[in-house]
């Protein structure tokens, strides 16, 4: 600028607001202008808001800071002051479409994250990296408190109201009919009433504590409700697979309900069964469950499948409850409930579904909850009164048969729908069961071949047991066995084994007492140990 010409100057810095009765918002632009005439300086300031509300509030101090300004009113700055309100109108115009660009990202990135959830459900997801937690619901509580003491295992039930038949009383019946009562003593039921009309949970509950008062008392029996404020919205869901908006609708609320009581039950038990509230039971459930869950101690699993239907009889460790329930949480309107669990058993390294035979709980509903359609699914490996599984104690397997593929030895040992497929042996091969401590047996049963490869059996072969474990170089072995019996016709079943041998068993063998041009499947080996009398 030239000497003696007036000298004008503007800069512009960012102030916060700190809360000063009358103060700007928080992000304002301060323009701070200065003037030169003479000795004289004269300065005018101008807040740029971010809300464009507040432009007519600009102006006007713009106007005033330039009044006090009398030096610039000559004619020669007349285009200097067209400039500078042309910059201040753009800058607040740049200023307000930034922060409006910034908010909608962040509502965008809110959006994928849940769309169109209450603020109360978003606030139970700020941190969910944490899925040890449980999500902050108040449940009301319907009938019965918890115990104190974890009980060994929580049965969880969700239930709605259903258009055609109500099956909820029968199951729960069923649970604690076909129960002993020392088995009575290690569960805890809970329900959860997952319905909005709360005439019809209230006549429910009266209902529930008329038939079931003492098992309430006992603390047997719980009845909540995870209260409708909590639940994300249920309109405008993606429709996946092309399915219809009222079933879209009807299997994601499915999934809150159920994520809901899988978060209620976290603490309650060591381990966690699902059922659906129109099942019935098999007698002495709970023994069943607690052999399998014994077999499989030292190796890792995720999920036990004692039915092969929906969300029927599937086992949890109660340890991870919290990270299902926020799983189905997270993805509730992606896909119904048993098609997620695939997903969370994957994601936690259970490649393969471990499923049991036969089925402890049969689907007994003949209307569905979704529209009252007739639903007439059942598990045909069900048994109510002859349920009789192994207890299979921990072991290693060892054999010396070419095994194919991945059909290897322990597969023959699981009490699940699997076996052990070998190419064919010769005499003097062998397959030995090395249990981690000698047991005592009274029961042996093994089947080979199965129904589409009906003379891929053992055709000749013996079943013995050992003692005196020694260590080789092909692993652990007995140095002394003795014979029980020869296969027939693929199969052998021993009785009583406890009192033909004197000895505590340390090792099962199968042995081949003759060639075979056949290939060789395994399809089950089931073991019963003797329980001490005061079991």
């Amino acid at each position: 600028m030239a000497s003696g010409e007036q000298q004008r100057m503007f800069m512009t810095h960012d102030v916060r607001h700190r809360g000063q009765p009358g103060s700007l918002k928080s992000g304002a632009t301060v323009v701070t202008i200065q003037g030169m005439s003479g000795s004289k300086q004269v300065v005018g300031v101008c807040f740029i808001q971010n809300d464009p509300s507040e432009s007519v509030f600009i102006m006007r101090l713009v106007w005033k800071s330039l009044d006090k300004m009398r030096c610039l009113r000559k004619r020669s700055t007349i285009p200097f002051l067209g400039f500078l309100i042309t910059f201040l109108l753009f800058l607040n115009l740049y200023i307000e479409d930034g922060y409006v660009l910034e908010g909608d990202k962040r509502q965008l990135r809110e959006t994928s994250v849940h769309p169109s959830s209450s603020e109360r459900y978003v606030h139970t997801f700020r941190d969910l990296s944490n899925f040890s937690g449980s999500i902050n619901v108040t449940y009301r509580y319907l009938a019965g408190t918890p115990l104190n003491r974890k009980k060994y295992l929580t049965i969880g039930l969700s239930s709605v109201k259903r258009k055609r038949g109500n099956y909820l009383l029968e199951t729960i019946k069923s649970i604690f009919d076909q129960s002993s009562y020392e088995e009575l003593k290690e569960i805890v039921v809970v329900v959860h009433l997952a319905d909005f009309d709360l005439a019809w949970c209230e006549n429910l509950v009266q209902e529930i504590t008329r038939k079931f008062a003492h098992h309430i008392i006992a603390g047997r029996l719980l009845v909540i409700q995870a209260p409708e404020e909590y639940y994300p919205s249920l309109d405008g869901l993606k429709r996946n697979y092309n399915d219809p908006e009222d079933r879209v609708r009807f299997r994601s609320k499915q999934n809150v309900d159920y994520a809901f009581l899988l978060n209620f039950c976290t603490n309650l038990s060591h381990f966690y069964m699902m059922l659906e509230d129109d099942v019935r039971c098999s007698r002495n459930f709970l023994t069943g469950l607690k052999k399998v869950i014994t077999s499989r101690e030292g190796s890792y699993w995720v999920m036990l499948e004692f039915s092969k239907l929906g969300y029927i009889g599937k086992l949890y460790h109660s340890r991870d409850l919290p990270r299902l329930a926020h799983f189905l949480l997270m993805f509730y309107q992606e896909m119904p409930c048993d098609w997620l669990l695939i997903h969370f058993r994957g994601l936690l390294a259970q490649k393969d579904v471990i499923r049991f035979k036969p089925s402890l709980f049969q689907h007994m509903g003949y209307y569905s909850s979704y529209k009252g359609a007739e639903n007439k699914l059942k598990d045909d490996d069900f048994e109510e009164d002859s349920i009789d599984i192994p207890d299979n104690p921990p072991a290693s397997l060892y054999t010396n048969i070419n095994v194919f593929e991945n059909y290897d030895a322990t597969k023959a040992y699981s009490t699940v729908d699997e076996y052990f497929w070998g190419k064919p042996p010769s005499t003097g091969d062998f397959f030995v069961i090395v249990f981690n401590k000698s047991t005592k047996i009274s029961k042996i049963k093994i089947v080979t071949g199965s129904d589409d490869r009906q003379n891929d059996i053992l055709h000749h072969g013996a079943l013995e047991v050992g003692e005196k474990l020694v260590g080789t170089k092909k692993g652990k072995q007995c140095s002394s066995y003795i014979t029980l019996g020869e296969f027939k016709n693929g199969n052998i079943e021993v009785q009583d084994v406890d009192h033909k041998i004197a000895f505590d068993i340390e090792c099962v063998r199968i042995v081949v007492t003759a060639s075979q041009k056949e290939w060789l499947i395994i399809r089950s080996i089931s073991l019963w140990t003797t329980q001490p009398p005061s079991q």
